[in-house]
């Protein structure tokens, strides 16, 4: 069985583009494989605490208590098979939910280990669609260089050893009407393709 862990970092509960086109990707993954597994992690609707002094202390230490809540964070990564990512642009980068949620699972022993020659990925074998909510135009011309939300997602994801990463933009979001539906429907478009 397929597992999927859902992860949604938008603050905008009510009209967040992010959000609309993560659950279109669910739906799609959900008919094209009825027996999906779905972990729902809403780091807004339960907020991800920043590491605390008492986890920074320990934080290469297995099994201490203070070190429970990105046990289980990690433990919904490890479980899964897809990770399914929102995230809108905040200030070029991620969200810092997000980032939060990163800070917790990104751990010596449990994503990532030390290899021969240098730190080396644990999970291997595991896919991340990333669905891209941008004000602007940033996987093109002029703006590219200042994208440091996808840069670094896909660090990061190649970091605990997940390679394989399709990506779904909404971009333009900020110039709404038209353009905003253009690339609502775009996204919609590409998340047809997705493959369970």
């Amino acid at each position: 069985m397929t597992t999927i862990l859902h992860i949604a970092s938008s603050a905008n509960l009510k009209s967040s583009v992010t959000r609309q086109i993560g659950a279109e990707v669910l739906k799609v993954l959900k008919t094209k494989n009825p027996a999906i597994k779905v972990i729902e992690r809403d780091l807004v609707k339960t907020a991800i605490p920043h590491l605390s002094p008492e986890a920074i202390d320990v934080f290469y230490q297995p099994g201490s208590p203070a070190l429970a809540f990105s046990d289980e964070l990690i433990d919904e990564v490890i479980a899964a098979d897809i990770l399914l990512i929102e995230t809108p642009m905040h200030n070029f980068s991620v969200s810092s939910r997000l980032k939060a949620w990163i800070d917790h699972i990104v751990r010596m022993g449990r994503t990532i280990d030390r290899g021969a020659e240098r730190l080396e990925g644990l999970l291997k074998n595991k896919r991340a669609i990333l669905i891209l909510g941008r004000g602007g135009m940033y996987s093109e011309g002029p703006a590219k260089v200042m994208d440091y939300q996808e840069t670094y997602l896909r660090v990061i994801m190649n970091f605990i050893g997940i390679t394989e990463i399709e990506v779904i933009y909404i971009e333009n979001v900020l110039k709404g009407g038209a353009v905003l539906e253009a690339a609502l429907a775009a996204a919609k478009s590409k998340a047809q393709l997705v493959e369970a």
